[in-house]
């Protein structure tokens, strides 16, 4: 099992989770906003579309569906 922050907020994964997986099962209201200030969510889930886009460990715009959770990552979407 890991332990990551996704928004601040501790959670634990199990081993082989990816960020994508980790955040739908932390939070509901998105990944980030578009330039239009409508939620975004992943679409493909391989790395092409770039909607899984967040922030992991002070690095933006990390493509969440093809990074596997750390022990001690901070996760922030938007």
């Amino acid at each position: 099992m890991k332990e990551v922050r996704i928004n601040g907020v501790s959670t634990t994964v199990a081993d082989g989770t990816t960020v994508a997986a980790a955040i739908l099962n932390a939070v509901t209201e998105g990944f980030r906003l578009s330039v239009s200030g409508e939620r975004r969510f992943p679409l493909c889930g391989m790395g092409t579309c770039f909607e899984c886009r967040v922030t992991i460990d002070g690095v933006r715009h990390r493509r969440s569906c093809q990074t596997v959770v750390e022990n001690g990552m901070e996760i922030n979407t938007d």
